[in-house]
């Protein structure tokens, strides 16, 4: 993946300053196809921002513009291609005015709910569209059951592991449980091999492991009915800790981890590339990352493999449940007709092909996934297909008090400051005053 979904939007929390959002469009072809559609007819200028400053998309995304305004006359698409960080502020500065631009990058959760609130984003309806759309990625953009946005891209995090480093600890085949997990982390740690690399200077890479250990334990309706009434303090959450602790406990993470950074030479990415670890918890974008700080510019290649978070035995969230998140576009409050039209346009199989081919989405739209060539990328998204729950990153999905507080939190917890109750307790205190 060229543009990491998750990192690429970590800073995303800055704009709940705003009190605007940042509504998706919507949008897919009626039937799945390349096909502009009917814009509606008429002249129209549409301002389009993005995040995909570097190629493979930014040309991708350029040729799908001039596509359809060959397909769709009258109609200009001026393109502000953006740096995550640039982006935000300026989506700052003419959202605070009231002035969004037509369509605009989003991830939603907690800031689009925000955003809709503040009356900047226009609701989407696809109609029959929404058929040809995961229905898990359509749920991020929704804000009281009403949908304001697609994705254009969604990934899961899982564990990606050194199969080399697997096979010289006498592992057989990647964990399924948590149990297995734990057994697992104590062979690499016999045979010699630091288990887990772990960017402990950031945390959101260590939110991770509690949050998907949370879902395992008390099922994505459980963190959904503990976001509505903020009880976090319950069983099940101080459970996830306790086994959270029980890794961490065993020391598995590289020498010096607490001041590690996620992407830099010495940083977690790197340490996975450059074989000097067994395992990390990231998202899809993992591989890329991974062979760009490592030191050969390729990473580990064919010895790298994927596998979900193990299942917690007992516990009300299945093994097929996935944590994660994507990248989408809203629709500004002012947006003329013909730019939903636009979105249904990048977001029919064909369009949606383009940005698959190069692996640089793993696309939304049923058909699209054809188009994908790596095979560890296959299998993420075959994994999101099939996922019969989908629970987006805490620190996007809630108001970003709360998710800053489970960074937060967490982050005491790795570093042996907190006890899984006081974790437990310090997000319930936050959530339930918002």
């Amino acid at each position: 993946m060229t543009t990491p979904s998750y990192f690429s939007r970590r800073s995303v929390l800055g704009l709940a300053g705003l009190g605007a959002g940042a509504a998706l469009l919507g949008g897919c072809g009626d039937d799945g196809s390349g096909d502009s559609g009917n814009s509606g007819g008429g002249s129209a200028t549409i301002d389009w921002w993005h995040i995909s400053n570097v190629d493979p998309m930014l040309t991708t995304w350029a040729n799908l513009a001039k596509d359809f305004q060959t397909a769709n006359s009258g109609v200009e698409i001026k393109i502000t291609p953006l740096e995550n960080e640039a982006f935000k502020a300026k989506l700052t500065t003419v959202t605070q005015a009231g002035t969004p631009p037509d369509i605009f990058h989003s991830w939603g959760g907690g800031v689009l709910k925000q955003q809709v609130e503040a009356g900047l984003v226009k609701e989407i309806d696809l109609g029959d569209a929404a058929a040809n759309i995961n229905k898990n990625g359509l749920d991020i953009y929704k804000v009281d059951g009403k949908q304001y946005g697609v994705p254009f891209d969604l990934g899961m995090v899982g564990f990606w592991y050194n199969k080399e480093l697997f096979d010289k600890a006498k592992i057989a085949a990647p964990p399924a449980t948590w149990g297995e997990f734990i057994d697992a982390v104590g062979k690499l740690k016999t045979a010699g091999v630091t288990p887990i690399a772990l960017a402990g200077s950031e945390s959101w890479t260590a939110h991770f492991y509690w949050a998907y250990l949370a879902i395992r334990v008390a099922g994505v309706d459980g963190l959904a009915a503990a976001a509505a009434d903020g009880s976090f303090d319950q069983p099940d959450f101080v459970a996830a800790g306790a086994r959270f602790k029980e890794l961490i406990d065993l020391d598995p993470f590289q020498k010096g981890f607490l001041g590690a950074k996620y992407s830099a030479t010495d940083g977690q990415a790197a340490i996975m590339g450059n074989g000097q670890a067994a395992m990390e918890l990231m998202g899809q974008w993992a591989p890329t990352t991974e062979a760009a700080y490592s030191t050969t510019k390729k990473g580990i290649g064919e010895k790298l493999g994927f596998f979900p978070f193990p299942a917690v035995d007992g516990g009300k969230g299945s093994l097929e449940d996935a944590f994660g998140g994507g990248n989408g576009f809203a629709l500004g409050k002012d947006a003329p007709p013909q730019a939903t039209e636009f979105i249904k346009f990048l977001l029919s199989a064909d369009s949606q092909r383009k940005g698959a081919s190069s692996d640089s989405i793993l696309p939304v739209t049923a058909g699209a996934e054809d188009a994908l060539k790596d095979a560890n990328l296959k299998s993420v998204h075959a994994a999101i297909a099939k996922a019969p729950k989908f629970q987006l990153y805490l620190d996007q999905a809630y108001a970003p008090a709360v998710g800053t507080q489970v960074n937060d939190s967490v982050a005491e917890l790795v570093a042996k400051k907190a006890t899984p109750e006081k974790v437990a307790q310090d997000i319930a205190k936050v959530a339930k005053n918002q």
